[in-house]
């Protein structure tokens, strides 16, 4: 399974730290080999201020008691580099921990930058200094103090670029504490900003929302109400021509959603044309088996890729585990995953064909003739399928299924109300970037 291991193409678009939990999850999932994981920590390491994991990961990997005396001198460098930025914001830091002297505060930062030089003689000085300090504390690994002060220090900025920076700086530290309900509120403001923002160039904004998509795989897959809002993010228009274009292997994760959200069906229609777009360029199980079912038409191929699936579900870091209260623990999305990926393949199979013999059903639904017989008559009782079973023959006979044309009409004045808003949209974005005549 390591050949659908997609963390050589994920790490890049990811801040260091967050690769952690990836590695940490394939480490416990054996699919590499752990001295090969334990290289990768500590050459992360050597880029963060993390001295102390560095060398419990140097002392695993090399079974060794002592480390080498660069690590220790760059323990000191590190204890005195924090002490001194601790000291250059400690004026500012004081103020913000002060409740009474917090409220002198207001929504205009002018006046609060006067107000904080005339009465605490604090300037830009000391403003710049928490910015690096808060860095300095994320670099550390501590990623509460880090949130804290990124929160405040965006309160006083004046400066768009570093208020952006903190912003990733802290969507990045509520992730790593798992404070996905933070997250994904940060994740909206930086939305926001990166789809209004004027960049120097398209494609520069086109690698902020890769980034974007790429940072909110770990707040999707674990929110209660993620699988509903990936696809609302990936499939816009903007961000999914990004991922075509730049990051495909992303297709896998906004599959799985579709495949396990069954109150998007109009939109997984218009999603489907994407997979038949890409199925020659892009390889990845889940949206092969996709292409399998809805383009392709071959069951037997499809039956084959749901047994790769479910590996590629166990075996992925976001889809494959859930961080709940400090540990991992399955998620049942590959139950999920599996019940729906079967109901797909029934009800293209039962299109097809008006009569079905259970033993061939049983066959293309990777089930034995009892479970499928089973799924079968719980389907029919929980009214998802129109059919009936004769039992003396082992078969299935679907009822006529005439379409609704009220609803077909209702469809698609949806589909097309959203085509309009789509083109509307630009079209405004468009003129206002268009420079004042």
């Amino acid at each position: 399974m390591a050949s659908y291991d997609l963390t050589p193409r994920i790490a890049p678009h990811l801040d260091r730290h967050l690769v952690f939990p990836i590695l940490e999850f394939l480490q416990e999932r054996h699919l590499h080999e752990d001295e090969q994981i334990l290289s990768s920590k500590i050459e992360l390491l050597n880029k963060t201020n993390m001295v102390d994991y560095a060398m419990d990961i140097h002392k695993s990997l090399y079974h060794a008691e002592e480390v080498p005396q660069d690590m220790v001198e760059r323990r000191m460098e590190v204890v005195g580099r924090l002490k001194a930025l601790e000291e250059a914001a400690a004026p500012l830091v004081a103020f913000l921990q002060n409740p009474n002297a917090v409220q002198e505060l207001r929504a205009d930062k002018q006046y609060n930058l006067q107000m904080l030089s005339e009465r605490y003689q604090i300037g830009t000085e000391q403003i710049e200094a928490l910015y690096q300090y808060a860095k300095f504390q994320f670099e550390c690994g501590n990623y509460s103090g880090a949130a804290d002060y990124l929160y405040q220090y965006r309160a006083l900025c004046t400066n768009s670029e570093r208020s952006l920076s903190a912003l990733w700086g802290k969507l990045a530290a509520e992730i790593l504490m798992q404070n996905w309900d933070i997250a994904l509120e940060e994740l909206n403001r930086l939305k926001e900003i990166i789809d209004s923002k004027n960049f120097a160039s398209p494609m520069n904004q086109v690698q902020s929302r890769i980034w974007l998509m790429h940072w909110s795989l770990f707040i999707f897959f674990n929110h209660d109400n993620g699988r509903t809002l990936i696809i609302d993010l990936f499939n816009q228009d903007k961000y999914l021509n990004a991922i075509q274009t730049t990051a495909p292997h992303l297709l896998r994760y906004l599959a799985t959603a579709f495949i396990v959200n069954k109150r998007r069906r109009p939109q997984f229609k218009e999603f489907i044309k994407v997979i038949q777009q890409e199925q020659h360029s892009y390889k990845d199980p889940i949206a092969e088996f996709l292409a399998c079912v809805y383009v392709n038409y071959d069951f037997d191929g499809a039956q084959k890729k749901m047994k790769e699936c479910e590996e590629v579900i166990l075996n992925d870091p976001f889809l494959g585990k859930r961080v709940e209260e400090g540990s991992f623990s399955t998620v049942p999305l590959r139950d999920e995953f599996l019940e729906n990926a079967r109901l797909f393949i029934f009800e293209t199979y039962c299109r097809i064909h008006q009569r079905i013999d259970m033993g061939v059903l049983a066959e293309k639904l990777n089930l034995n003739y009892e479970e499928a017989e089973r799924w079968i008559v719980n389907l029919i009782r929980g009214s998802k399928l129109d059919a009936k079973i004769d039992s003396h023959l082992g078969t299935v006979i679907m009822e006529p299924n005439h379409p609704n044309v009220y609803e077909q009409l209702i469809d698609h004045t949806k589909a097309l109300s959203g085509r309009t808003y789509k083109l509307v949209s630009q079209l405004l974005e468009h003129a206002q970037a268009q420079p004042a005549r």
